[in-house]
Parts: structure tokens; sequence; C-alpha cells
């Protein structure tokens, strides 16, 4: 079986996580998901193969050289976004795209165009696998699954190559911040690790984003209108004159490159009770607790006009693995050789987001993350150039070569 044909295989299982179960895995297809790979993983005669009751799936395929080699590690997630459904996902290939639009669903006119997404047109003349307009497909990141398995099987058939011990992981919940959560980092045992979770061919990502939550709540008081004067607080109105007192401009749609931002990503409001959710980004981590600060600023702010209405909640999603990267930078590298020995050119790029490579890096595992090769991620319009797919795969297999090799 080849990449393509696993990766068709693996969107068929719905595994969208759900951040509001408090369980792991968050959602039972995940499972259902391990259970299936656990089973591919035997048949190829992979070693020391766990799955633990948190769905964290784990196996070794073993040295084939006599000298000791570095131990490294691939992972990827299980789960697919909640942002959009990823049940009866129903992928097509469009064989050597013209470069023009894409018709997803013509009942529903959904279109793919490089008008509104130009990178599509950089894979003129490519197959890509797109979506039928309902779901979205899921390379984030059953890609990255694929190319890992593929790469195995590679070097299972291939044994010329030589490669030291290489550790496998295919872990929960990393859609809702919570992959790294219970990963075994002593179990894995790998001395660094790569994770195959980025979007486009070349992409090589050891920077992510600082990132909290933040959750400001607003007490009202409710009167009937007719007699309100002087005694109603309305807190969807604090609630608006707080979100306006934020930068404009410091929002996600107006950001790019290494601009943090904050994002209001939730609303729920009544006149006794309103609650507002963002999220919080920076890159730099004094920028972030500024950001930070002034969530606490702009509380004690609304209080004062409005005293004991506002309340805030903080909480730290993960940091910039930057700062545990740039000791080991040799990781990197060997991950940008290997691109380039498949004739990929490495883009080394800031990751506007999250990766269970940083909390991994932070718990002791150094892991960068390199492309699985799709784009659009979360949505109907998600696509899949497959030669990005076929790339990664390589440079999973020359990687391996190269560790040995040094």
């Amino acid at each position: 079986m080849n990449v393509v044909d696993r990766f068709l295989q693996y969107v068929k299982f719905d595994t969208q996580s759900d951040g509001l179960t408090n369980l792991t895995p968050s959602t039972p297809g995940q499972m259902v998901f391990a259970e299936f790979l656990e089973k591919e993983l035997q048949s190829l005669g992979l070693k020391d193969i766990t799955l633990d009751e948190n769905g964290y799936l784990m196996a070794t395929l073993p040295s084939n050289v006599s000298k000791k080699v570095p131990t490294i590690g691939f992972i990827a997630h299980l789960d697919t976004s909640p942002d959009m459904s990823g049940r009866h996902v129903s992928p097509r290939i469009v064989e050597n795209y013209d470069g023009g639009d894409i018709v997803l669903n013509e009942d529903k006119g959904i279109v793919l165009s490089p008008t509104e997404f130009p990178e599509l047109s950089h894979y003129a003349g490519q197959p890509i696998i797109v979506t039928d307009g309902n779901t979205l497909l899921g390379a984030d990141d059953k890609a990255g699954i694929a190319e890992i398995i593929s790469a195995l099987d590679y070097l299972i058939k291939h044994p010329e190559i030589k490669h030291g011990d290489i550790r496998v992981a295919f872990n929960p919940d990393e859609e809702i911040g919570l992959g790294a959560h219970k990963f075994d980092v002593e179990r894995f045992g790998a001395d660094w690790a790569y994770t195959m979770d980025g979007g486009e061919i070349g992409e090589l990502e050891y920077e992510n984003f600082n990132a909290a939550v933040a959750k400001v709540t607003f007490a009202g008081r409710n009167v009937h209108p007719g007699y309100a004067k002087h005694k109603m607080v309305n807190s969807m109105r604090v609630a608006t004159q707080f979100a306006i007192m934020l930068p404009r401009w410091e929002t996600p749609e107006h950001t790019e490159g290494y601009e943090g931002f904050y994002h209001l990503v939730g609303i729920e409001g009544s006149v006794e009770k309103t609650v507002l959710t963002y999220i919080i980004r920076d890159h730099d981590r004094d920028r972030f607790e500024r950001r930070k600060k002034e969530f606490e600023h702009l509380t004690r702010k609304i209080n004062k006009e409005f005293p004991e209405c506002a309340s805030l909640e903080l909480k730290d999603q993960y940091f910039n693995m930057r700062e545990k990267i740039e000791p080991v930078m040799h990781i990197i590298e060997i991950a940008e050789q290997a691109m380039r020995n498949v004739e990929v050119t490495p883009k080394v790029v800031p990751i506007r987001g999250g990766t269970d490579g940083a909390q991994l890096s932070f718990k002791g595992l150094p892991c960068p993350n390199i492309f699985a090769g799709g784009l659009n991620f979360h949505g109907r319009y998600e696509y899949l150039p497959i030669p990005s797919m076929e790339k990664a795969m390589q440079v999973i297999v020359e990687i391996a070569r190269i560790v040995a090799e040094r």
C-alpha cells in the first residue's frame, strides 16, 4: 500500500476532537483509529508496540546497524479539528490540476479557487486531493500519519538503507491543545523527534507562538427596561466596551509573520451575564507577557467604571519552543539537508499557531515540525498535493539515513 492509498483509507475514520468532554482521548473515534493503526504496525513487523488507555500509540523500527546511533522519533496526531466535521469525508483526486477553479460541490456552489487561495496555483500540473465541500479533508494530520507509516514500510523493504532505532508515536487531541499533556517522553525514549504536522512543502518550523487563553466574565443587573435608569447594568454592553478597548489592528486578520494578536473566539451573553473568550498569541515572550498584562489592566479599568462587574481568568497554553531547539540546532540542519537531498527547498518559518512539538520540547524532547503537505487546514477548502505528501515521506527516510551515517 502506498502513501496515497493509506491516506485515503485513514480519512474514513471520524476522529474529530472535542474540548468539552474532559476525556482522553476526547472522542471515541480516535481510539478506534489508534487500534486500527496498532494492527497495521503489527503487520509491518514493528517492535515495542504499545497503545495506552489514553490513546497514545508508540512503536519501534529497530536499528539495522551495529554502531551506536541516536534514537530519533516521528510523531503525528490522530484527531482532526473541531472547527468542521470530519465525518463521512469523501475525498477526490483531481488529476493533473489545470491551475483554474476546482468545483468541490456543484449543488452547493462550493468552489476552490486560486483567486481566493493563491497558493493553489503553485500546484498546477500536479494531482491534488480535495474534499466534496461538506467536510474538512483530514490532511491535518492524517497525511503525517500516512507519511510516517509509509516511510517505515519503505525502510523495512529497503534494508540497504542504514538507520538507527526509530520511534514513532500517534497521539490524540492535538487540535484542542492536549496532544502532549499525557505523552510519556521517558517511555518514548528518543533523543529528539519531529512532528509531521506542518503545511505546504518545504516548511520546517522550530518557532511557534507563546499562547494563553483569557476568559472575561461580566456580571450585569437586569431591570425592566422601562424603569432601568441608573439601575440596569447590561453585561453585553459592558463586554462590548471591553472588546473595543483592545487594539483594533492586532487581530488575526490584520497580522502575519512574527506579529502577535488578540483573537476573540467566543461570546455568550445576556443582560445578566456575558463571557468573552480570547486567545492571546505572540512569538516574543516579553510581548506575550505584556499582552496578558493588558487584559489585567482593562479589567481593572472596566471595574473602576462598573464596580465588581468584570472578572478575568488567564491560563497559559504553551510556549515558543525556540529556546529549547537552539541548543540542539543540528537537528534542524539534519532536516534541512534531508530536504535538499530529495530536491525540496527548506522554508524555515515561524508557526503562527501551536504544535505538540512545542509542549514536548518543554518536556525534554526537542521536537521541531516538518511539512505534511496539506493546505487550508480545518475547513472544506483543505487540499493535499500528492507530490508534497510523497516528498514528506522521502524526507523521513532521508533523515533516518543521515542520522545513521553521521
